[in-house]
């Protein structure tokens, strides 16, 4: 690639811009919670979880409100380079459900174990807190979210690297026996997302998942909020597959480099963003450092 350099200067002020404009409370609250109270026909935060069923119903809703965060948009992106390109439409779809189902895999084992775990020990983990954050601290839940995202956006820095050619691919020799294995990699950053992730509709499930102390609920009720989470971008990449997927997989390899290029922008512009978000970001939010760029609308 003659201009990985300018591929990669861009993707990543991209990324640090999207951190100065960012609001949480916007993503959260504005858009995430009134979809869910809008499904459940309440306030999905204040109306406590009564039962196994309506857990149920509200783990898939809050997965489903919580479903434009940038490890998303990155992991589909990072799968859509294997959009079929053969003659018909329902070859196609059947096509783009091989790297679904490989995502979802390493999506779903992860969101299993860890709400197995929360269903045992969860009332004694730091997510559990509901204590306010203090100016000058960092409490166990923000250490939390910093550990897990920082490892996801660095994770996600360095596939987009290795894809332009900066840093030796992780999946090169494991990837000849296990072709799959970076789309099952996706997903499981994408689980992942469940253990840092302090969205206030999260923790209400969480807490009520720790409470029970039964670990089949907790790993039913995450798996079920980590589906929800992806089922929008789930049909809307199987749409392209089905009705344009010849023509975005004939794009895509008319110049060498291009699906390179379009894997690497998604994951450097979410790794840098991921990064540089939960991690400093959160420090100047916190008052522990000086100053970070924050859009008057983001504070």
């Amino acid at each position: 690639m003659r201009r990985r350099g300018l591929v990669l200067g861009i993707s990543a002020l991209v990324g640090f811009l999207l951190t100065v404009v960012w609001s949480a409370e916007f993503v959260d609250q504005t858009v995430g919670a009134t979809i869910a109270d809008g499904i459940l026909g309440h306030s999905a935060e204040d109306t406590p979880i009564a039962g196994a069923a309506a857990g149920v119903a509200f783990a898939f809703t809050s997965g489903l409100a919580g479903t434009f965060t940038a490890c998303n948009i990155a992991a589909f992106g990072a799968v859509a380079p294997m959009l079929g390109a053969v003659g018909s439409r329902w070859g196609r779809l059947v096509q783009a459900l091989k790297p679904l189902g490989w995502m979802s895999l390493g999506m779903v084992t992860v969101a299993a174990v860890y709400g197995a775990v929360v269903g045992a020990v969860g009332t004694s983990m730091p997510q559990f807190s509901q204590a306010d954050s203090l100016p000058g601290e960092l409490s166990g839940r923000s250490v939390q979210s910093m550990v897990v995202f920082g490892v996801i956006g660095l994770a996600m820095l360095y596939l987009g690297l290795s894809a332009l050619g900066y840093v030796k691919d992780p999946f090169a020799r494991i990837a000849v026996r296990f072709p799959h294995a970076q789309t099952v990699f996706m997903g499981v950053l994408i689980g992942g997302f469940l253990i840092g992730r302090p969205y206030p509709l999260f923790r209400h499930l969480f807490r009520d998942a720790a409470e029970s102390g039964n670990l089949l609920y907790g790993a039913a009720a995450f798996v079920l909020q980590s589906l929800g989470n992806i089922v929008i971008m789930a049909v809307l990449f199987l749409a392209v597959a089905a009705f344009a997927g010849g023509r975005v997989q004939a794009w895509l390899t008319s110049k060498p480099g291009r699906l390179a290029v379009l894997t690497a922008v998604t994951l450097i512009v979410a790794g840098v963003f991921t990064f540089l978000y939960w991690d400093v970001r959160l420090l100047a939010r916190r008052e522990i450092i000086p100053w970070y760029p924050i859009a008057p609308w983001a504070v």
